[in-house]
């Protein structure tokens, strides 16, 4: 809730007039407690998913011979029964487990100093602030994952998210509770150690979302971001024995050969995601012994 009775004060307080989106804001905020600001995440988190992995289960079930061939596991086939009882299920899970966590962060929010007041971030310090949460995210959920490809994390949590073998973009959050939970720490510790406003707090939990239902997708194009993401689809149907990892998969060529992919596209594919996502964005296969 804003402390400013009308635009006015807002504007006196700043020494300025109001930009247009923070007049917006000022409109949309000003009568409502900082908590219901928070809240809104469970909504976002119910509308991205019951809109977003849409286009790709149209594609998934138009099964055109056009598209069939930017599908990773083209021999794989999700029925519209899979995808609805995935999407069902995933619901379930957030109205359980995820709204309630939501409920009861509040308090760790207003303590990190995510902030919902005036003046608005500028694109400049959004940019860069989502970049550090980008990469904080990427390396941390890196080793997060690894110990859920333990032994012991893998047989009692993980191996709920590989019971689709070729992953969908409802099947991005399909894993069990406490997973859900576990990965939600990588990805509000950017926000905690680089707290900012709170739109950009919704604009990471959006974004993370959606990068999450496409990596998931398993109908990609030359250009989607997932061109860069072919691996995942081939980790997925190998459970605890494959891990998705960083940089280490320079070292690991040969086990994308024999699954097919073209040596160019090999070497293309390395060569941009390093540059690109140095950490996590790209996703390697990893032996896990142990």
């Amino acid at each position: 809730m804003l402390p400013y009775q009308n635009l006015h004060q807002a504007e006196a307080a700043l020494g300025r007039e109001l930009t247009i989106a923070e007049k917006l804001w000022f409109n949309y905020s000003a009568n409502k407690p900082d908590y219901l600001l928070h809240y809104h995440n469970i909504l976002f988190l119910v509308l991205i998913y019951s809109t977003a992995p849409l286009p790709y289960m149209f594609i998934e079930l138009s099964r055109s011979k056009k598209i069939e061939k930017h599908k990773i596991q083209s021999k794989v086939k999700n029925s519209f029964q899979d995808m609805m009882k995935c999407y069902k299920d995933i619901m379930r899970t957030f109205i359980v487990v995820v709204g309630p966590f939501q409920l009861f962060s509040y308090p760790l929010i207003k303590l990190t100093g995510i902030r919902t007041g005036l003046p608005l971030p500028s694109g400049g310090e959004m940019f860069w602030q989502l970049i550090v949460y980008f990469l904080i995210e990427g390396y941390t959920s890196y080793w997060v994952h690894r110990l859920l490809h333990s032994n012991w994390g893998y047989e009692k949590i993980h191996h709920l998210h590989h019971e689709y073998s070729a992953p969908m973009g409802f099947a991005a959050p399909y894993a069990h509770w406490s997973e859900i939970l576990i990965l939600g720490v990588p990805a509000f510790l950017g926000p905690a150690l680089v707290p900012g406003h709170i739109t950009n707090y919704w604009l990471w939990f959006v974004l993370r979302q959606v990068e999450a239902i496409e990596i998931h997708s398993g109908a990609i194009g030359p250009t989607t971001p997932s061109s860069l993401e072919r691996i995942h689809h081939f980790r997925h149907p190998r459970g605890r024995r494959f891990l998705h990892g960083s940089w280490v998969n320079i070292l690991l060529s040969a086990f994308k050969l024999q699954w097919g992919v073209d040596t160019q596209q090999v070497i293309t594919m390395k060569v941009v995601s390093l540059l690109i996502h140095p950490y996590r964005e790209v996703e390697f296969i990893v032996v896990c012994y142990g």
